[in-house]
């Protein structure tokens, strides 16, 4: 019996050998599957990065630096009415004239200013007011 158990203990030996290659190489099978799926998943983020939000990203610091560079110091730039720019607006009290964000304010009833030279609105800016209200 003794020879019955010198084997049984040397077929125990090769199997626990065995399964431990066995789980060795699963696990470096697993490694390799592991890499390979972070390897394209980085690269596919990077690629999802550059086609969606750089464009996006770009955009956005475009307009950020329009507005920080016209609102910097509280300054805002004003344009007076001419008889080329916005005639109906010369001595009116609610010419307002101030730039945001790249466009011209004329007024709150006509933003964009009046088409010819008789503005419906126009009212006589009194003379002890000032229109510079910034």
């Amino acid at each position: 019996m003794e020879n019955g158990s010198k084997e049984f203990l040397e077929l125990c030996e090769i199997v626990a050998v065995e399964v431990e290659q066995f789980f060795q190489d699963v696990s470096e099978a697993a490694e390799a599957v592991a890499e390979e799926v972070e390897i394209t998943m980085a690269t596919e983020a990077e690629e999802f990065w550059q086609d969606i939000f750089e464009p996006i990203v770009e955009i956005y610091t475009e307009l950020e630096d329009d507005i920080v560079d016209e609102t910097e110091l509280g300054i805002a730039s004003r344009v007076e009415p001419t008889p080329e720019n916005h005639p109906a607006c010369m001595g009116c009290r609610h010419y307002h004239g101030y730039i945001y964000g790249g466009s011209l304010l004329v007024c709150g009833m006509h933003p964009y200013g009046w088409d010819d030279e008789n503005c419906p609105d126009w009212e006589a800016a009194s003379p002890d007011s000032s229109q510079d209200t910034f």
